[in-house]
């Protein structure tokens, strides 16, 4: 099979998406940090529970959720845990589950992190872009995720605001 090397175009657009796809994470984390004692991950975590019903979810839907595996999930939840914003329980339903919730300063540090987390998403992503710009990034994302996420997997997290 010969291999279909990249035009100057493709390469030059795809170095873009690279780069944007490297810095854009230490951009997130640095805010975070430094506004919040919070990695984006962490964030993340406490988001994806401030969201849930009673701020509770099973450890593997969780996992799902933020596309962790169980025990990356299960370090970050124990350093949240430490710290009073998580708490984790056995599931009601299935004993042999573990239920994570937020706790009411874990909501207290969601609340108190959100607006400059969304401030700088804001200045770094949605305010360099116009309104038409946006909409392509949008179909940009779906046409990529139908090839990385091609079952599906983090659909519910991607689709969930969608109108």
């Amino acid at each position: 099979m010969d291999t279909r090397w990249l035009t100057e175009e493709e390469l030059a657009a795809w170095k873009r998406f690279v780069a944007v796809v490297e810095l854009l994470p230490g951009v997130l984390d640095s805010q975070l940090r430094r506004d919040a004692d919070l990695t984006h991950f962490d964030y993340y975590v406490l988001a994806m529970l401030s969201e849930a019903p009673e701020d509770t979810l099973r450890m593997t839907s969780l996992a799902a959720q933020t596309n962790a595996t169980l025990p990356r999930l299960s370090h970050v939840v124990r350093r949240l845990e430490s710290r009073g914003l998580i708490e984790r329980f056995p599931c009601p339903e299935d004993a042999r589950a573990t239920n994570a919730r937020l706790t009411p300063e874990g909501r207290r540090k969601v609340v108190a992190t959100a607006p400059g987390h969304v401030d700088t998403v804001r200045h770094h992503v949605i305010d360099a872009l116009t309104p038409e710009q946006l909409s392509q990034l949008a179909v940009i994302s779906d046409a990529l995720l139908r090839r990385i996420d091609p079952l599906g997997k983090l659909a519910p997290m991607y689709h969930r605001d969608d109108s």
